[in-house]
């Protein structure tokens, strides 16, 4: 009787799942500006259900795109019409997310069966929850978890705090995954906070560091969108939210702050994955975090993850104007990208958003930024496209282990230079 009632949870989250089977992930290598221009006109074919993950700029990034089963031969004519050439980069993507999911499967009995957290795998949000007691408990000296308040569907969102004593001392946030799909964040989040705790009292300078001021992370910034990702659509990036008069669900967290919203490179279709939301701030998720920044009033840096590019970017995003502080958060971030670069080689881009990625308004380090928050950064982590939002989880800890030489230099550097 167990194993048939078994078989149909099975059947009945195979049938919950999104599938992808089929689906191909081209990028094309854009040649000149009329491509551009005809990459952009096949963004707005809503019919062809395209996912972009890397969007038509200019000549001097690639273009990748996710492709539907049912709409290949229309895409590909289309370039070929148009003299386009591209390369398939992911020929099968549900073929990679069965892979992925089998191991996952595969961890989480290794881990009940030994009692460990592996910094190796990804997780599921509950298991991520229930490790962050197992670290405030192993680590009550230093860190504490702090709920900030619920996401849109009613789910906690916990932000670690690693403090040695004071009140509202100067501090820096640092927070992954705000784009639910892009999990190598979040893993990036786990281990890095497991790195901070660890590393306190025995690493000199990140000891002196937490002495002066606190580090707050929140390391599941879009709690929905994360599990959604897990339960029903692993390419799933915004919020879960219900967009009145749409069919369509969910706000991109980092289009919804009050930044320039509703300017470039965000969309005012909810069908849209960057579709930038009702009003600056709609989304809970991102007014939780605001709340907690304006209460506390001296964060002085202020760090937000994502996947994938390879590039350390500072603001602004919804404007290509230099920021006041340009020359010096450009050197901070070339001097953060040599030392992640020493480890395993990983080479990364430095410069503005708008500059070096796209424009993109509503952001959360524009925001930060114009809040008062000098050291503000995004980060692209790995890879540069082979992979793209499917990163193996073998990459967690080596991308991990490099991004914190450049966290830690960031962080040192905000030590030391006060303002």
């Amino acid at each position: 009787m167990r194993g048939v009632w078994l078989l149909l949870v099975l059947v009945a989250a195979a049938k919950a799942d999104r599938i992808f089977t089929g689906d191909q992930v081209i990028r094309i290598d854009v040649q000149s500006k009329e491509q551009v221009q005809l990459l952009r006109a096949l963004e707005t074919e809503e019919e062809l259900e395209l996912d972009f993950w890397l969007h038509p700029v200019s000549t001097e990034r690639p273009v990748d795109i996710r492709v539907p089963r049912s709409s290949l031969s229309s895409v590909k004519g289309y370039l070929h019409d148009h003299n386009i050439p591209f390369t398939v980069m992911i020929d099968d993507l549900q073929e990679l997310l069965n892979q992925e999911r089998a191991e996952m499967e595969v961890n989480q009995m290794m881990e009940r069966n030994t009692k460990s957290f592996n910094f190796g795998a990804y997780h599921r949000l509950e298991t991520i929850y229930s490790w962050m007691d197992t670290l405030v408990a192993q680590h009550s000296n230093l860190v504490t978890k702090l709920e900030i308040g619920r996401s849109y569907e009613n789910r906690p969102m916990y932000v670690l705090k690693f403090s040695t004593g004071g009140n509202k001392r100067p501090a820096i946030w640092i927070d992954t995954g705000i784009h639910s799909r892009e999990w190598v964040s979040q893993a990036t989040g786990v281990w890095t906070a497991n790195k901070i705790a660890t590393d306190y009292g025995r690493d000199a300078s990140l000891t002196s560091l937490l002495n002066t001021m606190d580090i707050y992370m929140l390391i599941l910034a879009n709690p929905d969108g994360y599990v959604h990702t897990h339960t029903h659509d692993r390419m799933w990036r915004k919020t879960r939210s219900q967009i009145p008069g749409s069919v369509c669900r969910g706000v991109d967290p980092n289009r919804n702050w009050d930044a320039g919203f509703g300017g470039p490179g965000a969309s005012s279709s909810p069908c849209s994955e960057s579709y930038h939301g009702p009003s600056a701030h709609s989304e809970v998720e991102v007014k939780n975090v605001v709340n907690l920044i304006k209460s506390h009033g001296n964060f002085k840096a202020f760090i937000s993850v994502h996947a994938y590019s390879q590039l350390l970017m500072y603001p602004y995003g919804y404007s290509c104007w230099n920021v006041p502080h340009q020359p010096e958060l450009d050197s901070v971030g070339r001097a953060a990208v040599k030392k992640l670069t020493s480890l395993y080689g990983t080479q990364y881009k430095v410069g503005s958003i708008c500059n070096i990625i796209y424009p993109a308004s509503g952001g959360s380090i524009d925001w930060s930024y114009d809040t008062g928050i000098k050291y503000s950064f995004a980060f692209e982590l790995r890879d540069t496209g082979r992979y793209g939002f499917i990163l193996p989880a073998n990459q967690i800890i080596p991308t991990a282990s490099e991004t914190w030489l450049a966290l830690k230099h960031i962080m040192e550097y905000v030590r030391d230079d006060p303002y």
